[in-house]
């Protein structure tokens, strides 16, 4: 078990850590709403699992082939996709979706029933994506730690 732990750390780090980035996302909204199973796999709020997943992968490349390795720059670039990903391009998906929603309600020409409600917390505010990262970050050390220990 510890020989698969130790070969496969690179991918088992960062995720644990997007599971525990989720994890966490799940406990909030379940304290803030109640309990809802839905929500274990809902997109948005804070953390970013996306970006803690990132991080972590960028930690860990970086602790364990080198900065200076190519697959750190692939790892590095792919972060920087995801990132951007989850605070605009989402975000802007969500914000179209508000708009959607309130127009169906607004425009007595349409029947509601025909249209399905559309999420509106899809991507992140910065502040979720920083927290995603934060949490990227000391999660994997805190592995990278506990792993060199064995």
């Amino acid at each position: 078990m510890i020989e698969i732990l130790l070969q496969y750390k690179l991918f088992l780090i960062p995720i644990v850590v997007i599971l525990c980035a989720q994890l966490i996302k799940f406990l909030r909204l379940s304290l803030k709403h109640g309990f809802r199973l839905d929500d274990l796999f809902d997109p948005g709020h804070f953390p970013s699992a996306h970006s803690a997943f990132v991080t972590s992968l960028v930690v860990t490349v970086g602790y364990y082939e080198n900065i200076t390795s190519g697959t750190f720059a692939v790892a590095t670039c792919f972060a920087f996709i995801t990132i951007y990903d989850a605070l605009r391009v989402r975000m802007h998906i969500g914000l179209q979706g508000k708009t959607l929603n309130k127009l169906v309600t607004e425009i007595d020409s349409i029947d509601p029933k025909k249209f399905p409600h559309l999420k509106e917390h899809v991507g992140h505010y910065a502040n979720e994506v920083a927290g995603g990262i934060g949490i990227g970050f000391v999660l994997s050390f805190i592995l990278i730690t506990l792993i060199n220990m064995l």
